[in-house]
């Protein structure tokens, strides 16, 4: 699989975005007119320095309005293709796209197209390049990928093909099947865009939200696997126009749109088995069995508040590591481990973030096949020098450069509390208060993060992803959008902050980067749980009387129940599949809070609670830029 990014796609200067082009590991960049004005350097410059990060020139664009134009402008037309002729030339590269004329001065016609670009095919022969026809999505007169490829076919050139954009495809639910007679050597270049569902006008759309393929809604799978059928074995390109890409990192953009296109061309090859679609070899999508453990990072001054805390919540000590400061606490299937070594990543983590749940192991089927998949799109991985009899434990970096741990039943790390652990009795006397499993865990980042990470995980993981939903907190916004799969044993929300005033934005502040930022236990019980914790001493987050007059009369609730729910601070939701019960934490410090939930069917997360526990959140918070207790 050939693959290529056009520079429009990334912020920064040129010389910048052919850096991290080159650095995310595609084989061609498209340059976009605009990048190349604002340069400094001459075209044969350019040409020199993109060579020299070792890319391909694949495409010079947009050449607009030029096909059905009435004289004198038809002649100007043509002047103007023989200068941007001249650009490729000394740029080295031999593929020019023409857009489908907007101009309101364009006369229609299939023919009248089709001897502009015949002549034109004539010109670029001369020159030994080629012109590729892309039907724009609000084209005049052209906006249909059929139309433009009559155009093509009529011109019946050698030298004029088609380009395929899946945005201008999808946004106007063409039918992708149509793609599938098109002949493979008239197909000069594909180029590949997602986007949300959002209905509005169409140039507008295409030019502010556009993302990576596998971050939007729209069926770039099925676009892809029509293109595939073809026999098309050229350059995969990208080209997302997005406000947030050009203010974000461009090393971070190409890595997503390099993972981006890899998983494509993953998903194209897996769903269609007789097509031939040439990526790199990996395993499949690992299914997630459920959140082994996840683990704080403190020191030995902090740990014993933190683990007063977790054993408010019915943990007890289970286990401390033979030969590590870590000590393992557990309530049914829930493992939480409490890391005050003074050595390795841990140690390293708290002293940038404080305490913080900077690690998470997830129970996949293979775990060193779940690595190799998340390396191979372009994961980092994760390692550390090991204690005598320590298992080295598969990983890779994830949200805020925390570890995500992955373990089996197959191998020893199935063993592994066994092996590097000493059973423990607590004596505590904590009352266990009937937890069972990780419901699910949330992570907190910079929104332009969000859809970075969403793409990260489903990805890797056999799982999906929710639609974005507008968390409304008393100083503004969170997007948030979860990852699940359809069993329920992993499921993530992940939650993008737009300002440090929210109390998702604060915890970034405060912890200086993205993490966990809270967790989500089950119940069966959540009334007799809720027992359990008061007499355990833990101090459940107080909501608003008037949380709950509301509540009685938005839902017809039973006085006793609302009563039941007011004394105990338990949120409560409901949605067509079933009830949901919520009871919170006050925040550790500043950073993490915990979650105890109880489903009845319930699909969702409570987010129409979410203003309430985040003003009874704030209202625990100190005020910002005073010192810590």
């Amino acid at each position: 699989m050939k693959t290529s990014i056009a520079t429009v796609s990334l912020s920064g200067d040129l010389r910048d975005k052919l850096g991290a082009i080159a650095k995310a590991g595609f084989d061609g960049v498209e340059i976009f007119e605009n990048d190349f004005l604002v340069f400094d350097e001459s075209p044969k410059q350019l040409g020199r320095m993109v060579r020299d990060f070792g890319l391909e020139i694949t495409l010079f664009q947009p050449f607009r309005d030029f096909e059905g134009m009435p004289e004198p402008l038809r002649s100007r037309t043509f002047d103007r293709a023989e200068r941007k002729f001249d650009l490729m030339q000394d740029m080295g590269t031999d593929l020019v796209l023409v857009c489908s004329n907007v101009s309101s001065a364009a006369l229609g016609g299939l023919d009248r197209a089709a001897a502009d670009f015949h002549e034109l095919g004539e010109r670029a022969a001369k020159r030994g390049l080629r012109v590729g026809y892309e039907a724009l999505a609000w084209g005049r007169h052209i906006h249909d990928h059929r139309d433009a490829w009559e155009i093509v076919r009529r011109a019946d050139h050698a030298n004029i093909g088609l380009i395929l954009d899946s945005f201008h495809t999808l946004a106007r639910k063409i039918d992708v099947n149509s793609i599938r007679s098109i002949p493979k050597e008239k197909i000069f270049i594909i180029q590949l865009a997602d986007a949300p569902k959002i209905g509005m006008d169409l140039l507008y759309w295409s030019r502010h939200f556009r993302n990576m393929p596998g971050e939007g809604e729209l069926p770039v799978e099925a676009f892809m696997a029509a293109v595939a059928e073809t026999g098309y074995d050229g350059y995969l390109s990208l080209e997302i126009f997005n406000d947030q890409f050009r203010g974000g990192s461009p090393a971070a953009i190409a890595a997503d749109g390099y993972r981006s296109l890899v998983y494509l061309g993953d998903r194209v090859r897996r769903a269609n088995p007789g097509l031939s679609v040439n990526v790199p070899d990996m395993p499949d999508r690992s299914r997630v069995d459920g959140v082994a453990f996840v683990e704080f990072a403190v020191d030995e001054t902090e740990a014993p508040a933190l683990e007063t805390m977790i054993s408010t919540l019915g943990f007890h000590r289970d286990a401390r590591h033979k030969t590590k400061k870590v000590t393992v606490f557990r309530q049914g299937d829930v493992r939480l481990v409490v890391n005050a070594d003074d050595r390795g990543f841990a140690s390293s983590s708290y002293l940038v973030h404080g305490t913080s749940a900077y690690a998470m192991g997830l129970l996949v089927e293979d775990a060193w096949a779940a690595r190799a998949r998340a390396i191979a799109l372009g994961a980092e991985a994760f390692k550390q020098p090991l204690d005598r009899g320590e298992i080295e434990m598969p990983a890779v970096r994830g949200v805020g450069g925390g570890i995500i741990y992955l373990l089996d039943r197959s191998t020893d790390l199935a063993r592994i509390w066994d092996i590097e652990f000493d059973p423990i009795e607590d004596g505590a006397g904590t009352r266990d208060a009937g937890l069972q499993t990780i419901d699910h865990l949330a992570q907190t980042m910079p929104y332009d993060e969000l859809l970075t990470w969403l793409l990260f995980y489903t990805a890797i993981f056999d799982a999906g992803k929710t639609p974005m939903v507008d968390i409304v907190d008393p100083s503004g916004l969170v997007r948030s959008q979860a990852i699940e799969n359809s069993e329920g044993s992993l499921r993530i929300t992940m939650n993008g902050a737009e300002n440090r005033n929210t109390v998702a934005g604060r915890f970034i502040t405060e912890t200086f980067g993205s993490g966990i930022q809270h967790l989500a236990f089950t119940t069966d019980d959540i009334f007799a749980t809720a027992g359990a914790l008061a007499a355990n001493g833990f101090a459940a987050l107080e909501i608003s009387p008037n949380y709950y007059d509301d509540l009685e009369a938005r839902f017809g609730l039973d006085p006793a129940l609302t009563e039941k729910l007011q004394s105990h601070n338990i949120l409560y939701d409901r949605d067509e599949h079933g009830e949901y019960f919520q009871l919170y934490s006050p925040t550790y410090r500043e950073g993490f809070f915990f979650e105890i939930v109880q489903r009845k069917g319930y699909r969702g997360y409570g987010a129409a609670n979410a203003i309430f526990r985040i003003a009874a959140l704030r209202r625990h918070l100190r005020p910002m830029g005073m010192p810590r207790a």
